[in-house]
């Protein structure tokens, strides 16, 4: 929850010129949903762009070559995605792509989850240099942004901070050197709180009540630029190693046989925790122990070993919500069930 805003009801919100300004929305525009309602961004991104007058075409679900029959037909000008539309969009056959005009795009945003360094590419070389990216949550505790020159410049990065000022803190509250990991904190945005949750809101302000965290780890490099490396509740520590699967979790969408994937630690009685990959291969077919062997060789190739996965699970399709987040703890508290604090991470 946040402070009611001071302002009649129909009145424009600060957040609308903001948005505006960012997402380059104006009037005439046409903006396509691919995404849930119910989601803050795609609401708040409709409520904009309707408010601009612009027109809005809403999927009821989606569909990758739908999409693009979309933007074609109604020569879509602005869009809002998840990086797992990407991934879904990068997969059809060349030809399918290529059949669909896509030049009226002006601006595509994308945010909820991390991007891929070589799937973000790939739509940079597809669509043209149109794709735009932020970090931030419903919260409103602080904001980055970059568009497509920027994050080609500092691949992999999710922006410079717009609102907010971006701290990256050690445990002992210390400000991190460039490249280092830390907790994400922004200081003077939003004064938000958890319903009902005081404690959960406590946890999240600094001792000084001005910055608030929710849980990011991440680093910043020389310029300033952010770079995100997981969720401090995703730290898998094995061996007394600490793991943060975001970076297998890339490696491994990256690989053909790959549609998704989700990685995780599992118990172990020698080391704590081992890494486990989930995976929901492209032909279901291909399941097996040759594919799984493949994928284990294809991270030890090219990561530390000790952030590969030791052992690949199959399933049909891993739980998502629709707005693009992956759902993990319903894969992984299985495995903890019964084995004391882990279980509730």
């Amino acid at each position: 929850m946040r402070p009611l805003p001071d302002g009649a009801p129909g009145e424009a919100l600060p957040v609308l010129s903001f948005v505006s300004s960012l997402f380059g929305f104006r009037e005439g525009m046409t903006y396509l949903n691919p995404a849930p309602l119910y989601h803050s961004a795609p609401y708040a991104s409709v409520a904009a762009a309707l408010r601009l007058g612009a027109s809005v075409v809403i999927m009821e679900h989606f569909d990758a070559e739908e999409w693009l029959s979309l933007v074609a037909k109604y020569r879509v000008t602005h869009c809002q995605m998840v990086p797992t539309m990407f991934s879904r969009l990068l997969r059809l056959p060349q030809e399918t792509r290529a059949r669909y005009d896509t030049s009226s795009l002006e601006v595509v945003v994308h945010a909820a989850a991390p991007c891929p360094v070589p799937v973000k590419r790939a739509m940079i070389d597809w669509l043209g240099p149109v794709i735009t990216e932020y970090y931030g949550a419903t919260e409103g505790h602080g904001f980055t942004w970059c568009d497509s020159a920027q994050w080609l410049a500092h691949p992999g990065t999710v922006g410079a901070p717009v609102l907010g000022e971006l701290q990256i803190l050690d445990e002992e509250g210390q400000p991190c050197p460039p490249g280092t990991d830390g907790v994400i904190w922004f200081r003077g945005v939003t004064n938000f709180e958890y319903f009902g949750d005081p404690a959960k809101t406590a946890g999240s302000r600094s001792t000084d009540g001005e910055a608030s965290t929710v849980g990011d780890i991440g680093h910043l490099d020389a310029d300033g630029y952010l770079y995100l490396t997981d969720r401090k509740s995703y730290m898998i520590i094995s061996g007394g190693v600490n793991i943060y699967p975001q970076e297998t979790e890339n490696l491994l969408a990256t690989h053909p046989a790959v549609l998704d994937v989700a990685v995780f630690g599992v118990p172990s009685d020698d080391l704590g925790e081992e890494v486990k990959a989930v995976v929901q291969p492209a032909e279901p077919s291909a399941a097996g122990p040759e594919l799984e062997a493949e994928l284990i060789a294809f991270c030890r190739d090219r990561l530390a070993h000790f952030k590969c996965p030791r052992s690949v699970e199959f399933r049909d399709e891993l739980p998502r919500l629709p707005t693009g987040k992956l759902y993990k703890r319903l894969l992984r508290d299985p495995y903890w069930a019964g084995r004391g604090p882990a279980a509730s991470v």
